[in-house]
C-alpha cells in the first residue's frame, strides 16, 4: 500500500501553501510547510528571506535543518501534505505536485497579500516588475543551492507527477486537479 503523502512544490506566489492547506483539510490530512520552518530559522538568524537564501549558498546550516526534518517526516508520517521546494526529493514515494506561475504575476499576488509592516520591515519594493526581479534572484539562488547540495533542480517539472499552471487555474480548480489526480495515483500500481 502506498504511503498517503502529497508533496507540493512550485514557484513563489503560485499558491503552494494555500493549495497544500486546502488539500490537507479536504482529505483530513495534516499539513507541514518547510517554507514556514525556513522563515522561522531565518528570523532566528536575524535576516530576511532573500538574505537567508543567498547566505545559505555559503552556509547550508538552515537547509540541512529543514531537509533533515523533511527526511524524518517522510520516514515516519502518513496522511500528510507538505509544501516544500525539496520534499519531493526526500519523499520519493509521495504524490509530487508542482505549481507553476509567471514571476510578474507571482510578484503581484505576493505584494497584494503583504501588509505595510512586512513590506517596510523587509524592505520590499512595491513595484511588481522590480519585485519579480527579486523573486528571480531567489529562484536562481535556490537552484544553485540545491544543485550544489543535492544535485537536484526543484524547478524541473519532470520531477513531478502533476504540473499545474496557477495563472490558468484558480485556487479551487487547482485543488480539484490535485485531489482528482491524487485519487487516481492512489488507485494505480
Amino acid at each position: 500500500m502506498k504511503k498517503r503523502l502529497i508533496t507540493i512544490a512550485g514557484r513563489p506566489g503560485s499558491g503552494k501553501s494555500t493549495t497544500a492547506k486546502a488539500v490537507a483539510a479536504r482529505l483530513g490530512y495534516q499539513h507541514f510547510s518547510s517554507g514556514d520552518l525556513f522563515r522561522a530559522l531565518a528570523r532566528e538568524h536575524g535576516v530576511d528571506l532573500l538574505t537567508a537564501n543567498l547566505s545559505a549558498e555559503e552556509n547550508a546550516e538552515i537547509d540541512h535543518a529543514v531537509d533533515g526534518r523533511l527526511q524524518e517526516i517522510g520516514a515516519s508520517e502518513d496522511q500528510l501534505v507538505v509544501d516544500s521546494r525539496t520534499a519531493w526529493h526526500w519523499m520519493p514515494d509521495s504524490f509530487k505536485v508542482f505549481l507553476d506561475l509567471d514571476l510578474t504575476v507571482a510578484a503581484e499576488r505576493i505584494l497584494a497579500g503583504m501588509d505595510d509592516e512586512r513590506l517596510t520591515s523587509e524592505h520590499i519594493n512595491r513595484d511588481p516588475v522590480e519585485y519579480a526581479k527579486v523573486l528571480q534572484q531567489r529562484l536562481d539562488s535556490e537552484t544553485r543551492r540545491y544543485r550544489n547540495l543535492y544535485d537536484i533542480d526543484p524547478y524541473m517539472t519532470t520531477n513531478y507527477d502533476l504540473v499545474i499552471d496557477t495563472k490558468a487555474n484558480d485556487i479551487e480548480a487547482t485543488i480539484q486537479l490535485v485531489l482528482r489526480q491524487y485519487d487516481e495515483w492512489l488507485q494505480s500500481d
